[in-house]
């Protein structure tokens, strides 16, 4: 073979090996589309997967049953409970001024009246003004206030859920005592003292008097808390409704 055949089969050979080379790129590239491919439909079908187990376990219940009795108590707690129950006893510390509370009660809310109403739990309530910030504390006290004057149980879980319903911004005065005796009317509060006790400020001694003693007695430093037989309840079992239904049911046995 001449120096230019050789050359010739030399530039050949390159040729080749570089052909060979490419092919084998091309290989590993498609093998590696097809496992993103892969992994993203297995991603997806995972986040789908808990995007469901997440709706189930923060699915709000629906009312199973009336609810059970409740009392206003001498020193503001209200206690909603079938007759003869006793325990677990479920404490809700709450503040109507308080947005988490809110949400708490919009997501586990009626779980909370369930349980009561299955006679499962001793539900005591809690309405304490734990904000120092104006405007939200005077905002808190004026609402507590008015709860305070609604002696009939009934009333008084109407006008805790509209309350919450009705929740100023936490920058802006609000619950101005002529929407507290409005929405006192729309709780079906009759008695003839409630709008000049809303409007005297009657109770906020009380309420103070009482928040300041709970939150020391409880070591409470947020709001919401829910104590199960005296033992915090953590919060991502208090947002999740079937997780506090278990924690309860649990506790009951």
């Amino acid at each position: 073979m001449g120096k230019g055949e050789r050359t010739t089969a030399t530039r050949s050979a390159r040729e080749k090996i570089k052909e060979q080379q490419a092919a084998a790129r091309a290989r590993d590239r498609r093998k590696r589309a097809i496992t993103y491919t892969a992994a993203g439909v297995t991603a997806v079908a995972a986040v789908g997967a808990g995007i469901w187990y997440g709706a189930g376990k923060y699915q709000s219940e629906e009312a199973t049953a009336g609810l059970a009795p409740i009392t206003v108590q001498p020193d503001g707690t209200v206690v909603m409970a079938q007759s003869g129950v006793e325990k677990p006893v479920l404490d809700v510390y709450e503040d109507f001024q308080c947005p988490a509370c809110k949400e708490a009660e919009r997501v586990s809310g009626q779980t909370i009246r369930n349980l009561a109403a299955e006679g499962k739990a001793k539900v005591v309530y809690h309405a304490i003004t734990i904000f120092s910030q104006e405007p939200t504390r005077s905002n808190s006290l004026r609402a507590g206030n008015a709860a305070r004057c609604v002696a009939d149980g009934k009333q008084w879980m109407a006008f805790h859920d509209l309350l919450f319903e009705n929740q100023p911004p936490e920058n802006k005065e609000g619950f101005t005592n002529g929407q507290l005796i409005e929405w006192g009317k729309e709780a079906g509060v009759s008695a003839p003292g409630f709008e000049q006790c809303v409007n005297s400020g009657k109770n906020v001694q009380a309420q103070q008097s009482y928040s300041q003693k709970i939150m020391d007695e409880q070591k409470l430093t947020h709001t919401p808390t829910l104590k199960l037989n005296g033992k915090e309840v953590d919060n991502a079992v208090v947002f999740s409704p079937s997780e506090l239904r278990d924690a309860v049911t649990k506790a009951a046995k």
